[in-house]
């Protein structure tokens, strides 16, 4: 299948200063008009270039011939608009990308509950090969890059007609790996030029990339960090993360508590509860004591059926008493039954099905 060559660069990637660079230097703007754009884009919420109407006809002419607006098209929803919605977005060369989001529920750290949550991804499919997850089943394909990022967060509330609260990397790929493209996203998701959402409001959720978890906790902003763990021990570990083998435990907590040092905000290890892989009683008992080593919290969730993988989720009374074992040892710990399991909410699942269904991957037997 041939795919869309590069497509302009969108709007949407770009900062207050590098936008302002940007025409300065090459169109001879002055800073106020890059303002007043991204006024329209950000607060306005304008639909197309042609809205911006306080822009010189000239200029939106030019804006147009040289950038995108929107980055993503809409192909699919999933949901309905009380529950958990999963949007399938394209992109400018054919690949696709998903999204969630999670209506008012229980918070996925810890605090008061979350009203209007994003799940957001990072890359089209994973380079690490978690066992439990669909995004990496066909491998790595690329980055996102920031406007398509930021693009998510901006389709979704223009779909849904709400306002996002709250943003989880959790998506699809590893945020961390694209540190770079994600760190960029990061500065117009939080600008008050820009989308405006708090620090303290987001999440990043990595597999465990020990020397980019350091590098995050240098950046001033307060963001949350969620560990992907998913096993207590090396052992356990060993069978679910692939990126243990780089980066083990022992380098991972080093870098944790790195982390931790720099941020007064509480990690979330986030443990996928897999029947007779992680769920034993015993990795309870060394979940807790790291757990409790960084005043962390523990975020159990069960396993979340994914086509193609045999693993099983334990039964709930299990799932209970691995949580009041976590809990008993002074460790805040939530049980979450997730939402979504019936529109294949597991990551990757839907971007699957679309790309074998377009030809761009080949159908699994």
């Amino acid at each position: 299948m041939s795919l869309k060559p590069q497509a302009l660069p969108s709007l949407l990637g770009y900062t207050l200063d590098d936008l302002s660079a940007l025409l300065k230097d090459e169109y001879g703007q002055p800073a106020y008009r890059v303002k007043q754009a991204l006024e329209w884009i950000y607060k306005h919420r304008a639909g197309s270039i042609d809205e911006m109407l306080n822009l010189p006809a000239e200029l939106r002419d030019t804006l147009k011939e040289n950038f995108r607006y929107k980055p993503l098209e809409c192909v699919r929803v999933q949901g309905s608009e009380d529950t958990t919605r999963k949007f399938l977005f394209k992109l400018h060369d054919g690949r696709y990308v998903e999204t969630v989001l999670i209506p008012a529920s229980p918070a996925l750290y810890g605090d008061k509950s979350d009203r209007h949550t994003a799940c957001v991804s990072s890359q089209v499919g994973c380079a690490y090969g978690c066992k439990f997850c669909a995004s990496g089943l066909d491998g790595f394909a690329r980055n996102l890059t920031a406007d398509e990022i930021v693009g998510q967060l901006m389709a979704v509330e223009e779909i849904a007609g709400r306002k996002i609260n709250n943003i989880v990397f959790m998506g699809m790929g590893e945020p961390l790996a694209n540190l770079k493209n994600l760190n960029q996203a990061l500065d117009i998701i939080t600008a008050d030029w820009g989308m405006h959402i708090g620090a303290r409001h987001i999440t990043i959720s990595t597999s465990g990339l020990a020397p980019m978890i350091k590098k995050l906790a240098d950046r001033p902003q307060q963001i949350r960090l969620a560990i992907s763990l998913h096993g207590a021990t090396n052992d356990t570990r060993d069978k679910i993360m692939p990126v243990n083998s780089k980066w083990p435990i022992e380098e991972l907590f080093e870098a944790l508590h790195y982390y931790k040092s720099k941020s007064k905000k509480r990690i979330t290890f986030e443990y996928i509860l897999i029947k007779d892989i992680n769920d034993d009683l015993a990795q309870a008992k060394i979940l807790a004591k790291r757990a409790k080593s960084l005043g962390a919290l523990v975020n159990l969730i069960p396993y979340n059926t994914v086509e193609g993988l045999e693993w099983e989720r334990p039964s709930e009374e299990h799932c209970y008493k691995f949580r009041d074992i976590v809990r008993n040892n002074d460790v805040t710990t939530t049980l979450r039954i997730e939402k979504g399991g019936d529109i294949d909410a597991a990551c990757g699942q839907l971007r699957l099905q679309q790309e074998t269904a377009d030809g761009i991957i080949e159908a699994k037997n």
